[in-house]
């Protein structure tokens, strides 16, 4: 399956593309190399998505470039799932994270990234920030319609992404 747009891995570096909502938000996780050992591995294991009350379905234990997975909003039989694809991740010193892209079926057309950053050095612990960054559009006529609530479940979602991350 292809994705669903044609600015792939803009979240990584740079600015976000023209023509869609943005989404940024940055927070602090904790202090020191042990925090972001810690906020890495959880990020890695879906804390996020799985924290912000979605559920998440993956054969992958990690995300990798080109793993797909859905994740699924709702309760039951209103649950919606929608899928992705990983698109790009950062593994080095001092920076973990990953991007996905959106799938045919998905209610949106974009990209989302959670990154983990730290200014580690010799003589300081360094914070331990995370920070998501998205680009989106509705995908269907019926979340066209309801963009002001789409607007806010979004950011909502968001919202429940960093507090997963904070509560570590």
């Amino acid at each position: 399956m292809n994705l669903t747009y044609s600015e792939v891995g803009a979240t990584r570096d740079g600015p976000l593309p023209p023509g869609y909502l943005h989404v940024t938000r940055r927070v602090r996780v904790g202090v020191g190399a042990e925090a972001f050992r810690v906020a890495a591995e959880a990020l890695a294991g879906w804390r996020p998505q799985r924290g912000a009350g979605l559920l998440v379905r993956t054969e992958a234990d990690r995300p990798a470039v080109g793993v797909e997975f859905a994740s699924g909003i709702g309760v039951g039989l209103l649950r919606l799932w929608v899928p992705c694809r990983i698109v790009w991740v950062i593994d080095e010193p001092g920076r973990y994270g990953f991007g996905f892209g959106t799938l045919p079926g998905h209610v949106e057309t974009g990209e989302e990234a959670f990154l983990l950053s730290t200014d580690f050095s010799d003589d300081a612990a360094g914070e331990v920030w995370f920070e998501v960054r998205a680009f989106s559009r509705p995908a269907k006529w019926w979340v066209r319609l309801g963009a002001p609530v789409a607007k806010l479940v979004q950011a909502r979602v968001t919202d429940r992404y960093a507090k997963a991350m904070q509560g570590l």
